[in-house]
């Protein structure tokens, strides 16, 4: 076969492998990396259809460096600023402590001298980028607490790569170290980050602003692969990694209009790109290697990530995270990483260890890779139930004319209005998070359960004149409703209704007042779409007034007959709802008189007038 048809033959195999091996492994439940791994060790280790894995690892790379680059379009240079304390301390100390645990594991096995051990460990202590924000993504949780607190480890692993490329140097001329050399590598690298800043500063958007005034779109999706791989090799050339170049390329353009643009005009090359790279880990795994030195792999690959998820944890935890989070955290990042071959390859080089020891080395940091999706699946059973959070309940300074029970995003609103009014509001709820966040704009929120009588008291329900129930549960609702009407009889009542059924249920309690909580912003939402249609405003106010009273009309007819009044019947079965029948018009604006009644007649059923 000639080397043109080996190719597209090569290409045809991998492609076939992704098509069939991520639905099926998705489908169990196992996730795309581990399909995608699965696929390139069969085509290439078991069949050997492709011999080749470092050529397909050369190109499989830019997934890595296309997925930094998306990320760093998400992450705005303050959204950083805010992470440093993730991204320096717990970063740092995650790369230090779990280099130094699993280096003496190293030297203790009599692998290798300290020497060797130390680059070593400190390679293994290193995780994969790709495989955990491929897991994040898979399961959406990227931006969740969790998922922002092991990009922050990440990111700090992959500036580690410097200092760490910069020891297995120094370790391997311990004869005749070059401080002079390395103290001006690095200097370079510091160099060209601020370089790439500024570039990114006052460069780049203004590039992006010229190509887009062209309108040629396959000029603008040219450009974006310029700047990704260009900024990838220019940080590749002072010593950094390709994907740390890209990362600050995307921070740089994160406040840029043309992100989006960007971000959609990259994502299918990441996409396919990332799948080649799993599948070229897979590729490149020497089963010959494994079969070799079975007994010291099964006891190396498990030990490795155990270590790597007892120190995870634990400075998670002295960190702050939850339980929850610090295993998902852990359970996420305890495979080698993709830099640790470059690491490792440099140590040989440099006469620190083997190549059959770099061999033995790269097996085990791909076998737990491979391993990962698994220690996800179990991270899950690992996970308990969080207690529900509690604080001090204080209620010093309780009591007002409106007492608001629950901070939900309605009662926000309503909090709103009743402060610019100049009223004195007592606000309590049981959510510590929802307290802090509230503080932070100013408001003063009591701790406490509004289902609990003492608490209301405390709160000074006694001397409130309305007590607004803005609670987001129905149940919770209903049961603080019951409460305030059984011993505080003279309050008066305004509660936030779930959905129309929950309106119709607190009416019969006769609460003065409800309000679904979804009904003035529909209606509203109705109003200005019509109006954006080219309807007058007070054609669409009158058009929402009359909607507002049909429903109204409706819910008191149900209040009294039930929940099915107003519903015509046709053969003792509910008519079908049909499309929305132009309201009833009024004089002046309309046609149809005022004095016109409705007649008795079957009509179209409105879906407003629905449960």
């Amino acid at each position: 076969m000639s080397a043109p048809n080996a190719m597209f033959g090569e290409t045809l195999l991998l492609l076939g492998g992704a098509v069939v091996a991520a639905p099926l492994f998705r489908k169990l439940g196992l996730g795309t990396v581990l399909g995608y791994l699965a696929a390139g060790i069969v085509i290439g280790p078991i069949l050997h259809e492709i011999t080749d894995a470092e050529q397909v690892l050369g190109v499989a790379e830019l997934g890595v460096v296309f997925l930094l680059f998306v990320i760093g379009l998400e992450l705005k240079p303050s959204r950083l600023w805010h992470m440093r304390r993730d991204i320096f301390g717990l970063g740092t100390a995650q790369v230090l402590l779990s280099g130094l645990a699993l280096t003496a594991v190293i030297v203790l096995a009599g692998i290798t001298d300290w020497r060797g051990g130390l680059v070593a460990g400190f390679g293994l202590a290193l995780s994969s980028t790709a495989f955990a924000i491929q897991i994040l993504n898979d399961q959406g949780d990227m931006n969740s607490r969790y998922g922002q607190r092991s990009f922050s480890i990440l990111l700090l692993q992959d500036l580690a790569i410097v200092p760490l490329l910069a020891m297995a140097t120094i370790l391997g001329n311990r004869q005749n170290p070059d401080g002079h050399m390395i103290a001006i590598d690095i200097l370079i690298a510091i160099l060209s980050v601020g370089a790439m800043i500024a570039a990114g500063r006052y460069l780049l958007t203004p590039l992006f602003a010229v190509i887009a005034r062209t309108g040629a779109r396959e000029v603008m999706i040219a450009a974006a692969l310029f700047v990704v791989i260009g900024s990838a090799m220019v940080m590749q050339a002072c010593g950094l990694s390709m994907a740390m170049g890209a990362f600050l390329a995307g921070v740089m353009l994160a406040e840029s209009s043309y992100r989006h643009e960007l971000e959609a005009d990259i994502e299918p090359f990441r996409g396919l790109l990332l799948a080649l790279f799993f599948m070229a880990v897979g590729l490149s795994m020497e089963l010959q290697v494994i079969v070799d030195n079975a007994i010291l792999i099964l006891i190396a690959v498990p030990l490795v990530m155990i270590v790597k998820t007892g120190v995870i944890y634990g400075l998670c935890r002295l960190f702050k995270s939850s339980h929850n989070d610090a295993v998902r955290i852990a359970f996420l990042l305890p495979q080698g990483g993709e830099f640790g071959f470059v690491l490792f390859t440099t140590a040989t080089a440099a006469g620190l260890f083997s190549s059959a020891i770099a061999s033995l080395l790269i097996s085990v940091v791909t076998l737990t890779m491979a391993l990962t999706p698994i220690g996800t699946l179990i991270a899950r059973r690992l996970q308990t139930v969080d207690p529900r959070e509690e604080l001090e309940e204080d209620f010093e300074g309780a009591g007002a004319d409106i007492l608001v029970v629950g901070f939900s995003r309605f009662a926000q609103i309503v909090a709103q209005i009743l402060l610019a009014s100049g009223r004195d509001v007592t606000i309590i709820d049981d959510s510590a998070d929802r307290i802090r966040q509230a503080a932070a704009f100013g408001f003063r929120i009591y701790f406490g359960d509004g289902t609990r009588l003492d608490v209301l008291r405390a709160a000074g329900i006694d001397r409130a004149k309305i007590v607004a129930v803005c609670t987001q549960r129905r149940e919770t609702t209903d049961l603080i409703v019951d409460i305030v009407q059984a011993e505080f009889p003279q309050a008066r009542l305004f509660v936030r209704a779930y959905d129309r059924i929950h309106s119709l249920a607190l009416r019969a309690r006769n609460v003065e007042y409800e309000l679904r909580e979804t009904l003035e912003s529909g209606l509203l939402f109705g109003r200005k779409a019509i109006e954006a249609l080219g309807a007058s405003e007070s054609e669409a106010e009158a058009i929402t007034d009359d909607i507002r009273n049909r429903d109204e009309e409706r819910l008191q007819l149900q209040a009294a007959e039930g929940l099915l009044a107003g519903r015509h019947m046709l053969l003792n079965r509910p008519v079908k709802p049909e499309p929305l029948l132009k309201p009833k018009r009024t004089p002046g604006i309309f046609e149809e008189p005022a004095d016109v009644e409705r007649s008795g007649e079957p009509r179209e059923v409105s879906p407003a007038e629905l449960p």
